[in-house]
């Protein structure tokens, strides 16, 4: 008994130990499942954060790659024009008739006839016919007629309704395609007159079709691209006033990086020194691209001459006014600028090389004076001084007696602060003036020439201007014509100290400075005083 009660226990003891290692691997499965768990936890919590900081830094390259992209449109604005054909062909412009489909609908398709077969009783047979079955069918048959002739008769009608309809509804799309025909008639009459316009070098022609190839090039969102243009037909030359982008288009970050650690983006500011750098860049390849434009657009040769003056409206950071200082100007011929390579250029080099006059400081909005003010060959403003020139009584400079067009030449530079110091008539009929500038520094001895000649002034007379000049030691020498220059006599003037002042300028200065308002009418107009040339200072 008492072996058997020790056995008991002893089993009983060992069942216990049993249960304790079962609940014990039970334990230890559950903690083992729950560290599981938290490491599975942690390592979802590392995959998502490393995505997510991967996305950050995604993001942060993608906006430095949008500033490198942004720096090289800004540095490659002259190329990318380059491989653009700007002429416009003005046939390219008409248009093709175009007419939309004719679509009657329901109207095209005939009214389905009458068939006599659904209308035709069946024959009496057999019993049928004996018990008067005949007779019955004549009446039905009398009644199938009647009914299949009116039948018929509301099928013609119908038929001659919709052959009505039908029509009416081609002659509706008849006249409209004439309309088109006539509406693209007058387009297309309309580009003819304005290629014969084009052609015959009427200014206003000349203007609208230059101010389509500006308006044509592609520049960046944020460039202003407006312009103003005037053309001198006398001269053949085109005098551009160009709105520059101001200093913010060049991107004030130099690039973002990116903190993994902290999650933190940075920023670099772009160098003072860099964004002048590169703004002046800017200013430079603009002028060099309009000039270019403007040139392979012109196969008729119409423009030989082309002034640009690059503004910039803005606001002065200094005194918060408002500003529209000239930045870059120029004037250059055609044989002088398409001789240039313009993909291999430096901008800088190449604007030297054509003598233009480029502001020392353009982030600081530092002015240069244009060779020519817009205002004084804007041809609103020769509109204006034209109008009624044959009834009026301004004085005609062309035909103006020699001694009156000579003092008001005189009182002219006398308000832009020339004083006259001698005069002379020469064998031939001209006369010339010693004047003196009494500014400091800039100042001192100008040659002053004026010309009332039938044609535009060529070459040689400036060629004397210069010899005159050098002769007298002068610092500077000018020559006012009532026409206009050739190409060649603004190519040798470039870079000299000498100024040409053509007609439209002069009638500008004379209205702004001596509030003469003078006219120009070479029209059977005899040059005074035995055809003399008169100067004036």
């Amino acid at each position: 008994m008492q072996r058997a009660h020790a056995q008991q226990v002893h089993a009983e003891q060992r069942q216990r130990a049993v249960s304790y290692q079962q609940h014990q691997q039970m334990v230890w499965a559950a903690e083992n499942a729950h560290k599981a768990a938290e490491r599975a936890a942690a390592a979802d919590e590392r995959e998502r954060r490393r995505l997510y900081l991967d996305a950050r830094a995604a993001r942060v390259e993608a906006a430095n790659a949008d500033l490198r992209a942004r720096l090289n449109e800004l540095d490659n604005l002259l190329l990318t024009t380059l491989a653009i054909d700007d002429h416009i062909d003005l046939n390219r412009l008409k248009k093709r008739a175009a007419y939309p489909p004719f679509e009657p609908g329901a109207l095209e398709k005939p009214a389905i006839a009458p068939d006599w077969r659904r209308f035709a009783p069946p024959a009496p047979t057999g019993l049928g016919r004996v018990l008067g079955g005949d007779n019955r069918h004549q009446q039905q048959l009398a009644d199938a007629e009647k009914a299949f002739a009116l039948a018929q008769e509301k099928h013609t009608a119908a038929e001659a309704a919709r052959q009505r309809r039908l029509a009416e509804a081609r002659a509706r799309y008849e006249r409209r395609c004439r309309q088109i025909d006539e509406q693209v008639a007058a387009h297309n009459a309309e580009i003819d007159r304005f290629a014969a316009t084009l052609a015959a070098a009427e200014p206003a022609a000349v203007v609208e079709y230059f101010g389509l190839v500006l308006g044509n090039s592609v520049y960046p969102d944020d460039f202003p691209q407006r312009y103003r243009l005037a053309y001198l037909p006398e001269s053949r030359q085109i005098v551009v006033e160009y709105q520059l982008p101001t200093i913010d288009v060049i991107p004030a970050l130099r690039e973002y990086t990116f903190d993994r650690a902290r999650d933190k983006v940075t920023t670099a500011a772009r160098p003072q020194a860099e964004i002048g750098r590169r703004y002046a860049g800017v200013v430079m390849q603009v002028a060099l691209r309009t000039v270019h434009e403007l040139f392979e657009a012109d196969r008729s040769r119409l423009v030989e001459t082309i002034v640009f003056n690059g503004i910039v409206d803005t606001v002065d950071r200094g005194t918060g006014h408002s500003v529209r200082p000239c930045l870059v100007t120029l004037r250059t011929v055609r044989d002088a600028f398409v001789d240039i390579d313009l993909a291999k250029v430096d901008p800088a080099a190449c604007l030297e090389h054509l003598k233009a006059t480029v502001s020392p400081r353009p982030e600081t909005l530092a002015p240069v004076r244009p060779v020519v003010e817009f205002d004084a060959v804007d041809n609103r403003f020769t509109d204006e001084v034209d109008v009624l020139a044959d009834v009026d009584h301004r004085p005609n400079l062309q035909t103006l007696p020699a001694a009156e067009f000579e003092r008001l030449v005189e009182d002219l530079f006398g308000r832009l602060g020339l004083e006259t110091r001698q005069s002379r008539v020469t064998p031939g009929g001209d006369v010339d003036c010693v004047a003196v500038d009494p500014r400091p520094i800039f100042g001192g001895k100008v040659v002053v020439q004026a010309r009332r000649p039938r044609e535009v002034v060529d070459v040689s007379a400036v060629r004397d201007l210069f010899g005159t000049v050098v002769d007298e030691g002068a610092t500077k020498g000018i020559l006012i014509t009532t026409r206009g220059y050739s190409p060649e006599a603004f190519e040798f003037a470039s870079g000299k100290p000498l100024e040409l002042i053509d007609g439209a300028n002069l009638l500008y200065l004379l209205a702004e400075h001596t509030d003469v308002r003078a006219r120009i009418d070479t029209v059977d107009s005899p040059v005074p005083d035995g055809g003399r040339d008169l100067t004036g200072s």
